[in-house]
């Protein structure tokens, strides 16, 4: 069961990430996501009449009908339309769901697309509407929600303080090693120094830095959560035949996995056991490949507890060992264990949804070997992972080049 690895990421772009505070006008999102379709098109060398796939997740323009939407508006006749909807994991998911198809012969190339910039234009007489997102982040007010019932009345909402409450429990566990922790910031931070455009280019940072930032929720400091940005990112996905004809190094989809088993963290099992474990051995099955076989991994990385969690869930490192894993290993392009090699988003910066796509890109780049200055040495494997929500949208994607 699974995939042949018989399609490819063929092309990309991830624009440079502006911050909120200072960024500039941007088209309607439709627009958007037609600019940067045509620009990922023009990194694989592909014109746009060979799509006949589109996988996106949500459009400021469209509340309903967002796939025939924007086929509509490319002139793409589609064979696979879809949209998906699973927060920071929405990438990866799109990412395995282009190349099912692909695999299954309902198309042959694949647009993934996921605008952020979100300063578009609109008329005063009817401004943007402020939605729950805004409100309560990834918690939902509607009527009849149950969190509207349970949860929001109570001051269970958002992210920063469930973050917080899963660190807080994960060091009355296993401990808790501040400067670990820190360590995975500064380390992400020497990746994004040596990367063009990010956010944190031009500024090194330090352990003492991180933990002299404001304690935001506590265990976490400022510099351990992502800085939202806006920007955006698309893949395309080609078939075999395409992909060998194509610009760019073809990196084979070979894997996956995806588990999603709640929304908010009140009703999971165990805070400490995260829905990745499952989602990274359905991949690592499907492949038959070991973790010890990747050459870098692109772990998202909301919040640094996230990437703890995921390290240990995913079978990197042993459970309630991973800050003594961290410590002990180089984490950077040139180390013994790669992490997040563009900066990740702690270092990149976080361009919404485009934050998830953001890991992917990280991993086509360096299999591609055009990740610069941060290229990692014969990198021809990759681990990727998606997370939605409190921990508990969580999708995995193994990646290998010829």
């Amino acid at each position: 069961m699974g995939l042949r690895g018989e399609a490819a990421i063929v092309g990309y772009v991830e624009l440079p990430p502006e911050r909120m505070s200072k960024a500039s006008p941007a088209p309607f999102t439709l627009e958007q996501w037609a600019e940067l379709s045509a620009d990922a098109l023009a990194d694989a060398g592909l014109t746009g009449d060979v799509v006949d796939g589109i996988v996106t997740s949500h459009l400021a323009e469209s509340e309903i009908f967002v796939p025939s939407t924007i086929a509509e508006y490319l002139g793409v006749g589609a064979n696979f339309a879809e949209l998906v909807d699973l927060g920071g994991a929405s990438a990866a998911g799109m990412v395995w769901r282009a190349a099912a198809a692909v695999e299954l012969g309902l198309c042959d190339v694949v647009l993934c697309v996921l605008p952020a910039r979100y300063i578009t234009p609109t008329s005063d007489r009817k401004p943007k509407a402020l939605s729950d997102a805004v409100f309560f982040g990834s918690s939902s007010n509607q009527f009849g929600s149950p969190q509207a019932e349970f949860e929001i009345p109570y001051g269970n909402l958002g992210q920063n303080g469930p973050y917080g409450q899963v660190a807080q429990r994960y060091g009355a566990v296993y401990g808790y090693d501040e400067r670990a922790m820190a360590k995975i910031v500064v380390d992400q931070r020497v990746n994004a120094n040596h990367t063009d455009g990010v956010i944190w280019r031009d500024k090194p940072l330090t352990v003492e830095d991180v933990l002299a930032s404001p304690v935001i929720a506590d265990p976490l400091h400022m510099l351990e959560i992502v800085m939202p940005c806006v920007g955006g990112a698309a893949v395309v996905v080609a078939n075999t035949d395409i992909a060998r004809r194509a610009r760019n190094r073809p990196v084979w989809i070979k894997g996956f996995g995806e588990h999603v088993p709640f929304k908010t963290p009140t009703y999971a099992a165990d805070l400490l056991q995260t829905p990745i474990a499952k989602a990274a051995d359905t991949a690592f099955s499907m492949t038959g490949l070991r973790r010890e076989d990747m050459d870098m991994v692109s772990i998202y990385d909301c919040y640094t507890i996230t990437v703890l969690l995921s390290l240990e869930d995913a079978g990197f490192c042993e459970k309630g060992k991973g800050m003594g894993f961290v410590a002990e290993h180089d984490l950077t392009f040139r180390g013994d264990f790669p992490l997040n090699t563009a900066g990740g988003q702690l270092g990149f910066g976080q361009a919404g949804l485009a934050g998830g796509m953001h890991h992917v890109c990280d991993a086509t780049r360096q299999i591609m070997g055009r990740a610069g200055a941060a290229q990692v040495a014969d990198c021809h494997r990759a681990f990727v992972s998606g997370n939605g929500g409190i921990l508990s949208e969580q999708t995995t994607l193994i990646l290998e080049g010829d």
